[in-house]
């Protein structure tokens, strides 16, 4: 798990649950999928610090939030 710079990690496709969903959408997390990781992103801060994980460390991160 590392911090990702947005000069690193510039132009990623990134998308939220369909589950998340506040009055107005924003207060929730942005996953954008990489070829060798995932980066994690507050929603309410695009340009802020974002959250890198490897495939391995995001499958087993969301199998703990599916149980």
């Amino acid at each position: 798990m590392t911090h990702t710079p947005e000069r690193e990690a510039p132009t990623l496709p990134w998308f939220r649950s369909s589950y998340s969903s506040s009055g107005d959408g924003n207060d929730c997390v942005e996953v954008a999928i990489a070829p060798d990781a995932v980066h994690v992103r507050d929603s309410k801060a695009p340009d802020g610090p974002r959250l890198t994980l490897t495939s391995a460390a995001w499958s087993r991160f969301v199998s703990h939030g599916a149980r």
